[in-house]
Protein backbone atom coordinates (compact mmCIF):
# COMPACT_ATOMS: atom_id res chain seq x y z
CA UNK A 1 0.00 0.00 0.00
CA UNK A 2 1.42 3.32 -0.94
CA UNK A 3 1.01 7.11 0.56
CA UNK A 4 -1.98 8.77 -1.39
CA UNK A 5 0.15 11.76 -1.65
CA UNK A 6 3.60 9.87 -2.49
CA UNK A 7 1.37 8.34 -5.33
CA UNK A 8 -0.02 11.67 -6.59
CA UNK A 9 3.68 12.93 -6.53
CA UNK A 10 2.92 15.73 -4.14
CA UNK A 11 5.86 17.43 -2.05
CA UNK A 12 4.86 16.43 1.46
CA UNK A 13 6.71 15.10 4.36
CA UNK A 14 5.46 12.13 6.66
CA UNK A 15 6.90 13.61 9.78
CA UNK A 16 5.11 15.41 12.37
CA UNK A 17 6.28 18.93 12.59
CA UNK A 18 6.54 20.25 16.59
CA UNK A 19 6.10 23.48 17.14
CA UNK A 20 8.00 25.91 20.22
CA UNK A 21 6.64 28.38 22.06
CA UNK A 22 9.13 30.78 21.08
CA UNK A 23 7.49 29.78 17.25
CA UNK A 24 10.77 27.60 16.07
CA UNK A 25 9.80 24.24 14.54
CA UNK A 26 11.18 20.87 13.69
CA UNK A 27 10.13 17.67 12.18
CA UNK A 28 10.49 14.20 14.04
CA UNK A 29 11.77 12.97 10.31
CA UNK A 30 15.31 13.59 10.46
CA UNK A 31 16.01 14.38 6.44
CA UNK A 32 13.04 16.97 6.27
CA UNK A 33 14.37 20.08 4.88
CA UNK A 34 11.47 22.20 4.50
CA UNK A 35 9.62 23.29 7.60
CA UNK A 36 6.16 24.45 6.43
CA UNK A 37 3.40 23.46 8.30
CA UNK A 38 1.24 22.86 4.86
CA UNK A 39 3.53 19.41 3.52
CA UNK A 40 2.99 18.03 7.40
CA UNK A 41 -0.11 16.47 7.86
CA UNK A 42 0.38 16.07 11.68
CA UNK A 43 1.51 19.09 13.87
CA UNK A 44 2.04 19.24 17.46
CA UNK A 45 3.14 21.33 20.08
CA UNK A 46 6.08 20.81 21.49
CA UNK A 47 4.47 20.37 25.10
CA UNK A 48 3.02 17.26 23.84
CA UNK A 49 6.42 15.57 22.97
CA UNK A 50 7.06 12.18 25.31
CA UNK A 51 9.47 12.88 28.17
CA UNK A 52 9.01 16.92 27.30
CA UNK A 53 10.35 19.82 25.43
CA UNK A 54 13.31 21.35 27.87
CA UNK A 55 12.07 24.93 26.14
CA UNK A 56 8.74 23.80 27.79
CA UNK A 57 10.19 23.55 31.49
CA UNK A 58 9.08 26.49 33.52
CA UNK A 59 11.54 27.73 35.77
CA UNK A 60 11.11 27.03 39.56
CA UNK A 61 12.03 30.89 40.52
CA UNK A 62 8.85 31.59 37.56
CA UNK A 63 6.31 29.44 39.52
CA UNK A 64 6.95 30.97 42.75
CA UNK A 65 6.89 34.49 41.86
CA UNK A 66 3.15 33.11 39.94
CA UNK A 67 1.35 32.47 43.25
Amino acid sequence: MMCALCAAELDHCHGTLIVHPNGDVECMEPDCTDLDAVRHEFTIDCLTVEGGCPCAVIPAEALLHAS
